[in-house]
Parts: structure tokens; C-alpha cells; sequence
């Protein structure tokens, strides 16, 4: 029997790309599928959470918002790899300042992705287990990035079951390393190591939770097509 539509995804097998770019904002898919894909077509759309396909300099690529959180984000990823044949997802969104020289509007590459979340309890794995991206996409997004005149951050993230902390850990977390907050990285980066897939986290600096500056809805919507333009080039 087939797993095809999914429960959260009515896209035929074919309509998907081999790489799906991931912002959990599904207005801003549709913003990038408007954009910068050609002859783009909607193949989902289950929930609000839409999903296209188009080519980008005669690329095929697809796009097609996570939603908030890493239950989220598991579901669709999950059954982007395992049923829609789908390669790598680069999930492209806003994160929040961590570490010292991390600006607002800076780009920062997931190395890693640190996490409060249970997530691999799933596994039942003998120990702790580390959600890592791919070292390939990495090494791609900073030539593509250094080739824009970009300098990227590139280290550990912080993935966060919680948006609104009352432990106040963020502090903590600086003085480990860690770059930026956000909340779907690592469950991402397990389901594409139990899938023998491909992951990879770019986000745009959209808040300093330490000073707190921080962008508009409609500016991390719209306005950080640097991050957008790094993944299609790595598509």
C-alpha cells in the first residue's frame, strides 16, 4: 500500500525536487516560490502549508514551509524523505542572536544543533545522540555565500521546544559556543540521519533576545533573501 498522499502532503511522488528548501513560514515559501523559481506550481497545500515546484537557473527545486517547532518539522521532513524520495532539505529561517559577534541580519550555518527537546528519545539509542548537518551542504552554502561577499557564522545552534523560556537559559548556552536560537534544526538533522538524507540549517539573525533589536513579520518574510538566494544556489 502506498504512503502516498500523506496525511499532511497530497503532492504525487514526482512533484517534489530532489532538494526542498524549508522555511517555516509558508508566506515565506510562497514569497520564494514568487521570486525566484520559474514556472512554479503549487503542489501542496494541506493545512495552509504550501508546497511548490519550479526551476531556479534551470534547476529543479521545491519549497515548502516546516511550520513552528520541531513536531513540525519532523512530520514534514520526515515524510519528505521517506516517501517523496526528496535528497536534502535546507531549511531556511529566523533565529534569534546567541553568541557575542552574532548580528542582526547575520547569516549563520547549523553545524550542529543543540537541543532541550526529546526528539530522539524515538531512537532508543544508548546514550545522547549529536543532530549534526551535512558537511557537504555546509562546505557548498559557505563558497556560495563567500562567492555573494558573505561571511557566514558557521557552529552550533540551539534548537528550543520552547519559544517563551521561563529557565532563561540563553546565557548558559553563549558561554558554550553556541551562535543563534531557533526551534526545528535538530529534529530536522535526525530525521535526515535516520533517513540516510541530507540537512542543512541557514538562518537569518531576526532578533538579539540579549539587547532586543529585532525585525517585523513582513521583514523576515520578504527581506532576507540572502539566506533564500545561498540555498538555491546549493539546490
Amino acid at each position: 500500500m502506498s504512503n502516498i498522499p500523506t496525511p499532511h502532503i497530497t503532492a504525487n511522488k514526482e512533484d517534489f525536487a530532489e532538494t526542498v528548501l524549508m522555511p517555516g513560514d509558508p508566506l515565506r515559501a510562497k514569497f520564494i516560490a514568487e521570486t525566484f523559481l520559474e514556472n512554479a506550481v503549487m503542489v501542496n497545500n494541506v493545512r495552509g502549508v504550501n508546497g511548490h515546484t519550479g526551476t531556479y537557473k534551470g534547476k529543479r527545486v521545491s519549497v515548502m514551509a516546516s511550520g513552528m517547532g520541531m513536531p513540525s518539522m519532523g512530520i514534514y521532513s520526515h515524510e519528505l524523505f521517506n516517501f517523496y524520495d526528496v535528497k536534502n532539505i535546507i531549511r531556511i529561517g529566523s533565529a534569534g542572536a546567541v553568541g557575542k559577534d552574532v548580528k542582526v541580519r547575520d547569516i549563520v550555518l547549523g553545524a550542529g544543533a543543540c537541543t532541550n527537546s526529546n526528539y530522539a528519545n524515538q531512537y532508543d539509542l544508548p546514550g545522547f545522540f549529536a543532530p549534526i548537518a551535512s558537511f557537504e551542504l555546509i562546505k557548498k552554502a559557505e563558497e556560495a555565500a563567500k562567492a555573494m561577499g558573505i561571511t557566514p557564522h558557521i557552529g552550533n545552534i540551539y534548537s528550543s521546544d520552547t519559544f517563551y523560556d521561563a529557565s532563561l537559559p540563553l546565557g548558559k548556552w553563549r558561554n558554550m559556543g553556541v551562535l543563534a536560537v531557533e526551534m526545528e534544526a535538530a529534529a530536522l538533522y535526525m530525521e535526515a540521519a535516520g533517513s540516510g538524507k541530507n540537512a542543512l540549517c541557514i538562518c537569518t539573525i531576526s532578533d538579539d533576545p540579549f539587547t532586543g533589536e529585532g525585525c517585523t513579520a513582513e521583514e523576515r518574510q520578504t527581506t532576507f533573501t540572502q539566506m533564500m538566494e545561498i540555498a538555491l544556489e546549493i539546490a
